[in-house]
């Protein structure tokens, strides 16, 4: 741990709190960084957002972090299987319905898990 505490990564050098401060404030010890932007949004997308961030009970701006990263998250997943086709050659139609029975399962257990029916698996 730098000196002073966690901090954050800019560039090579570890800043702390400390550092981007010039008095110590207490209660910015534990504080998660986030960076603030100005967006411009259509009104009816703005309402679905807004719909959909209470159904989930979280934020406007949490909803929308949580949103981008799952899309950043498939664009990699799909980066990575597009170059593993490229060096290993397409995936066979076994192995693609393989697939989908596997994540089909997945789904079905995190909805049982989400839904307090979790299944135990013996050996």
């Amino acid at each position: 741990m730098p000196p002073g505490g966690p901090g954050v990564t800019v560039s090579d050098k570890a800043v702390t709190f400390r550092d981007m401060l010039s008095y110590l404030c207490a209660t910015m010890a534990h504080v998660a960084l986030r960076k603030k932007r100005s967006i411009s949004i259509p009104p009816d997308l703005d309402a679905s957002i807004e719909e959909a961030a209470k159904a989930a009970g979280t934020t406007y701006s949490g909803w929308l972090a949580a949103t981008a990263r799952k899309e950043l998250t498939l664009r990699s997943g799909l980066a990575a299987v597009a170059a593993y086709e490229r060096a290993e050659g397409a995936f066979t139609e076994d192995e693609i319905s393989e697939a989908d029975t596997w994540a089909r399962d997945a789904i079905s257990r995190g909805r049982r898990r989400r839904n307090g029916t979790r299944s135990r698996r013996t050996a």
